[in-house]
């Protein structure tokens, strides 16, 4: 048996179970680790039966409970490299300075190599060399991870490096790798991230696949939603209310980009012109609360199946934000 169950869907946070009979994967982790625990168990998922967690891509609807989850439950996260590394680089803290500081951070080293050099020339040796070895020496060691170290230690270097993660595995678009039972094959997105992708699952007999926060629907894209049995498919905004609605022009523009988020329309042409019908429910995800509503993304879909009379079995769902949707079973 396969399962999917969405625990959220849209712009505040995304995040999805996808279980065989012996593997269970969480796809993203867009809310805190407090909420994925609370919904998990919610929606009766076992958290600590959690096999793995993939990403979708770094942006921070899709990982912001990731490295504290993680942790927490000490389990691997698949990413593609350019993935992780945005992700790396968006925990981790950067430091700048001024122009005046900089200068005067080289001065400095300037004046130093000059010591150094002098001291070797005269082969003097500073009183403290024996001291500074010996704390040197002794913050190595304090570094070497013990794996009998009590848990808060290891509580403390994740607060120095909010970017650990206990295993890291990578995968690449376009090929297939398994999670337990379950066969994985990525597939890449439109989107402005470093490297996004969707998902196929594949496990006794069952196929499900994961497509949102897609500027529009490439043929490699049409290709891979073939065959598929459970389908979450991104409907992120009407045209009109987005057009109408709060947002500033810059980020109209991005939702509306090739590298943005599907519309009401563009999720109904897809329906309408190449889904194969294969799917026996369609779960319309990554809806906008400010630019969409849940009965304008569902008439949409509706229509675009009524007009093909052999889908009209398939059934529509609708994810939502603030609750997990009931399991889907097959």
């Amino acid at each position: 048996m396969m399962r999917m169950t969405v625990l959220a869907s849209g712009s505040k946070g995304n995040s999805t179970v996808i279980s065989s009979s012996r593997t269970r994967v969480l796809v993203d982790a867009g809310l805190s680790c407090r909420e994925l625990m609370k919904r998990m168990a919610v929606a009766g998922e076992d958290p600590a039966a959690l096999d793995a967690i993939l990403i979708t891509h770094e942006h921070q609807d899709h990982v912001a409970g990731l490295g504290v989850l993680a942790r927490k439950l000490g389990i691997p996260v698949y990413f593609t490299e350019p993935t992780h590394r945005a992700w790396v680089r968006m925990m981790t803290p950067r430091q700048t300075m001024s122009y005046a500081q900089w200068l005067d951070r080289v001065q400095k080293e300037k004046e130093e190599r000059a010591q150094a050099a002098a001291l070797e020339a005269t082969g003097a040796v500073p009183a403290t060399c024996d001291s500074m070895s010996a704390a040197v020496e002794s913050a190595s060691s304090r570094d070497i991870e013990d794996p009998d170290e009590p848990e808060v230690e290891q509580k403390g270097r994740t607060k120095a490096d909010p970017a650990f993660l206990p295993t890291v595995e990578y995968f690449h678009s376009g090929r297939q790798f398994s999670v337990g039972d379950i066969e994985v094959t990525p597939f890449t997105i439109p989107h402005d991230a470093a490297d996004p992708c969707g998902f196929v699952f594949s496990a006794e007999g069952a196929r499900m696949a994961l497509a949102t926060d897609l500027g529009y629907m490439p043929p490699n894209v049409k290709a891979a939603l073939k065959r598929i049995d459970v389908l979450l498919l991104e409907s992120n905004h009407d045209l009109e209310m987005l057009k109408d609605g709060p947002y500033p022009w810059s980020v109209k523009q991005r939702v509306l980009s090739r590298v943005g988020h599907l519309s009401n329309l563009a999720t109904a042409e897809f329906l309408e012109q190449d889904y194969d019908g294969a799917a026996s429910f369609i779960v319309l995800g990554h809806l906008s609360e400010s630019n969409n509503a849940p009965e304008l993304a569902r008439l949409a879909a509706e229509q675009a199946l009524s007009g093909r009379p052999s889908l009209l079995g398939n059934r529509i769902l609708l994810a939502e934000q603030s609750a997990p949707l009931e399991p889907i079973c097959l």
